[in-house]
């Protein structure tokens, strides 16, 4: 509670005031000292912050100094409290400076000079600012959580991504960095302790899920990478009759997307399908090179990925011919059902339902076909059996 400003404080309210500050004093002092240990803060003087958290840190650090300016002042107005009631006896001067300085505002905390056009003839020159020890520990209290706010959500991001990184680091360390996957790897978890030393707060929940998850991904095929090297290099004979398998694969692959792309050109009307070369040869021909004269594993298993990729390629291309091809194929099932459909109500023979049919089938039997409006016209057939049906019933 605030006295009145009018209200010189008793020898015993003195003694009370000094104690109760002195006791505030000593707390405030034990958490700043707490607080200049936070590990946040830590990382912050040990990495200067850039971009997310340097916006962030910028109002809280200043929060923080003009915290310990504060607590400078409190203690230095304390200590004058104390010298000063350290006298034997007090007067009533003495009990009116010491209210003044318990109580009052005795610190200056700026000196502005006023422009003179904003002064009067006989007004002040200069601006004072006062303060004192109650208003100085409001602010405190306000400006803390501020900064703990800050330094605890640097802290949780460093702590997550430590505690993720640390196992992923000492796995690499054991491994090695003898294939491309795990140098890339290396460089990653490089570049995300970098960023979460000078920018942490840019890294929020969801972007750190996705590459903390990303790099334990690309951890596991990396070792499932070397476990492959491994067994190439113990049965070296094994890994290149089953890489010789998959060219061949590849080569059956090409043949039937090219037999279903043709199929589709004449059959169907559609944008043209992609086309690439029957490479299997040239990878038929860099296998019995590498079986002549046995390298590193790693360059049959980037022989197998490259492989493994051209299979991919052909596997969509045949899927994406075959598809039409099928989805023609399926049409013509629908249309044959629903003829059967249009027998079985009766309705088969009527003018519109007749006109119907023998649109979709003309459409059908077109080449090239094409899907989309014979699509349409099984559907207007379908509805047209239904609705015909309908009114005979």
């Amino acid at each position: 509670m605030h006295e009145n400003p009018g209200h010189i404080l008793s020898v015993a309210e003195i003694d009370r005031e000094i104690a109760e500050r002195a006791r505030e004093i000593e707390t405030i002092a034990a958490t700043l000292v707490e607080l200049d240990k936070h590990p946040g803060l830590v990382l912050l003087r040990r990495f200067p912050p850039t971009g997310v958290t340097e916006q962030r840190w910028a109002p809280a650090r200043a929060a923080l100094e003009l915290m310990w300016e504060d607590f400078g002042r409190l203690s230095t107005v304390l200590d004058r409290a104390r010298s000063a009631r350290a006298r034997r006896r007090l007067d009533a001067l003495d009990r009116e400076e010491l209210t003044r300085l318990l109580r009052g505002q005795p610190v200056e905390v700026s000196r502005t000079t006023i422009p003179m056009s904003q002064r009067s003839l006989s007004g002040p020159r200069e601006q004072v600012e006062l303060i004192g020890i109650a208003e100085m520990l409001d602010r405190m209290r306000a400006a803390f959580p501020t900064v703990v706010r800050v330094l605890d959500d640097v802290e949780a991001v460093n702590t997550r991504v430590m505690s993720d990184v640390a196992p992923l680091q000492a796995e690499l360390d054991r491994l090695g960095t003898s294939i491309p996957l795990l140098q890339l790897l290396a460089t990653d978890i490089d570049t995300l302790a970098v960023q979460v030393a000078t920018d942490p707060l840019a890294l929020g929940p969801d972007v750190l899920d996705h590459r903390l998850g990303d790099l334990s991904r690309r951890m596991r095929e990396a070792a499932a990478v070397l476990t492959e090297l491994r067994a190439m290099s113990t049965d070296w004979l094994d890994a290149v009759e089953r890489a010789r398998a998959r060219v061949e694969a590849l080569r059956k692959t090409y043949e039937r997307a090219d037999r279903a792309r043709t199929a589709v050109e004449h059959t169907i009307l559609a944008a043209p399908l992609p086309r690439h070369p029957d490479d299997s040869a040239v990878y038929g021909a860099e296998l019995t090179a590498l079986e002549a004269n046995p390298p590193e594993p790693s360059a049959l298993w980037e022989l197998r990925r490259r492989i493994t990729e051209a299979l991919d390629t052909a596997t969509r291309n045949e899927q994406l011919a075959q598809g039409l091809l099928d989805r023609r194929r399926e049409l013509q099932g629908r249309f044959s059902s629903y003829r059967a459909k249009a027998a079985r109500l009766g309705v088969s023979e009527d003018e519109d339902v007749l006109a119907s049919s023998r649109i979709a089938a003309g459409l059908l039997s077109r080449q090239p076909c094409d899907l989309a409006a014979v699509t349409r016209a099984i559907t207007d057939y379908r509805q047209l059996i239904a609705q015909k049906s309908g009114r005979r019933s």
